[in-house]
């Protein structure tokens, strides 16, 4: 598997995070720096599990719930100083993802037990092959988080 579709993805995000001017969010919405902060949670629970195959060895990957992590997803934001900071990050976790994606070969097949909750539209509990999970990264959960932050510019 290449990572192409997955850096397209993030590109799009990135277009979006670069057009700035984000308001405040909606009460029970999370802000543009949530979001992000969020990405950089979820990549790097999507690298361990990806270094993990390339090392042979099991791994679950459970996608990180938004509203449970605000407190932590607050202090990833306050730690890296705000929207530059946890952009910056998210370059960098997404790019050592997609740097390993490329690498995974046949083993991006290998079924990881794999836990997601994107509302109510798309509902995951179950063994998956690796490469429909990281699809479902770039197919629908980037895209859902690119939506959100279009919609929270000013």
């Amino acid at each position: 598997m290449e990572s192409g579709g997955l850096r397209r993805a993030y590109g799009a995000v990135f277009a979006e995070i670069d057009a700035g001017s984000f308001g405040v969010a909606p009460e029970g919405q999370l802000s543009a720096e949530q979001i992000v902060a969020h990405l950089v949670a979820n990549d790097e629970l999507m690298i361990q599990a990806t270094e993990a195959l390339l090392a042979g060895s099991p791994f679950a990957y459970y996608e990180l719930e938004e509203d449970v992590h605000r407190p932590q997803l607050d202090a990833l934001v306050a730690e890296q100083g705000g929207l530059r900071g946890v952009t910056a990050l998210l370059h960098g976790t997404s790019d050592r993802l997609c740097a390993l994606v490329d690498r995974l070969g046949l083993a991006v097949e290998t079924p990881v037990e794999t836990h997601l909750r994107e509302g109510f539209d798309l509902v995951v509990d179950e063994p998956l092959p690796w490469s429909r999970t990281l699809d479902l990264h770039a197919r629908v959960h980037l895209p859902k988080h690119q939506s959100q932050l279009h919609l929270l510019r000013a």
